[in-house]
């Protein structure tokens, strides 16, 4: 199969834009409903809803014949070979705050790969792309990853689970690697975080729990401009196991902190 990474992220991005707009313009009235899923604090929106069903939309409209995933149910079927992985709002509970990290992700993949991917944040008016081998975007201009000369003077972001024991644990991991870090954040968007490693604004991210469109656009992209984006070990991909994305330079002591610190046990 032919596949055009520019092609396909020259569908995804505008209409990534365009939901962006939409929840911000959003946070001026009222704000949207809100419900929860897994747990309280697993939030969901009207707008999580509309988003996930307007990137579909718009995406068959134009391709009808590839697949769609997403995480507000959204699982068609198509026979192209190309699947598209949406995550309307990551970060529902930054947007439902107002607070910025929040984020739209549309990636398109191949045999479960990602070849082109966008994350759109809107509070920071930040727009990252990357098509495979095509190198790294925001707002059109190029990317790299940071080059720290330690993991002792990298600052290092993560994230936490809905399920409250599993935050605990995960607390007590970052207790047990902070000592041997410059610092921790926590911004609350897995892709808003891989982002960030592919710019340098981190030099680090770490998570576990991750679905595929938590981290489909995001880890091309900082794969893309750079970084090694792996499971807790260079022969595993991210999944909901373990998600690691570091440059190449602190990788592998990197993992053998969080390895010992019992980061993939939460």
């Amino acid at each position: 199969m032919t596949v055009d990474p520019a092609a396909l992220l020259a569908l995804a991005e505008p209409i990534a834009r365009e939901v962006a707009d939409r929840l911000r313009t959003s946070l001026d009235g009222a704000g949207p409903a809100i419900t929860s899923k897994s747990t309280p604090t697993d939030l969901v929106t009207e707008l999580d809803t509309w988003a996930e069903g307007h990137i579909t939309e718009r995406l068959l409209a134009a391709r009808p014949d590839d697949a769609v995933q997403g995480e507000e149910g959204a699982d068609i079927a198509g026979t192209s070979g190309i699947m598209w992985s949406i995550d309307p709002i990551d970060g529902t509970v930054n947007f439902v705050h107002g607070i910025p990290g929040f984020c739209v992700s549309i990636a398109a993949l191949v045999d479960g790969a990602a070849v082109a991917g966008v994350v759109a944040s809107p509070l920071h008016d930040e727009v990252f792309t990357a098509t495979l081998g095509g190198g790294a975007f925001r707002n059109g201009a190029p990317i790299r990853c940071a080059e720290p000369a330690s993991v002792a003077r990298s600052v290092v972001a993560t994230g936490f689970g809905y399920d409250p024991a599993r935050r605990t644990r995960q607390a007590e991991v970052v207790t047990r690697v902070i000592s041997q870090i410059a610092d921790v954040r926590r911004f609350g968007a897995a892709a808003v975080d891989l982002c960030w490693v592919a710019c340098g604004r981190v030099d680090a991210y770490w998570e576990v729990g991750l679905n595929p469109w938590d981290h489909a656009a995001g880890a091309l992209i900082a794969r893309e401009a750079g970084a090694t984006v792996t499971g807790l070990t260079a022969d595993e991909v991210p999944s909901e196991r373990f998600t690691l994305a570091a440059p190449a330079v602190i990788w592998s002591e990197l993992a053998g902190v969080l390895a010992a610190a019992g980061a993939a046990d939460v």
